[in-house]
């Protein structure tokens, strides 16, 4: 995995970023279960991958659902 810096914050970053857009059940773009969430978060992890993107945009802000 490569790594770039945020800023000069001094913090190391995966050039690729996990998105949870379907995550929390939102039907409008997707629903991903809790089970199958935790995989793609595990995987992501296993493969170096360090930024998730959870705006909290996402589900109107709202946590589980």
């Amino acid at each position: 995995m490569d790594y770039r810096y945020l800023g000069r914050s001094g913090l190391k970053v995966s050039t690729l970023t996990m998105g949870t857009m379907t995550f929390g059940g939102s039907e409008k773009v997707g629903h991903t279960p809790q089970e199958e969430a935790t995989r793609q978060i595990d995987l992501c992890l296993d493969h170096g991958i360090n930024l998730l993107d959870t705006a909290n945009v996402y589900n109107a802000g709202s946590p589980r659902r």
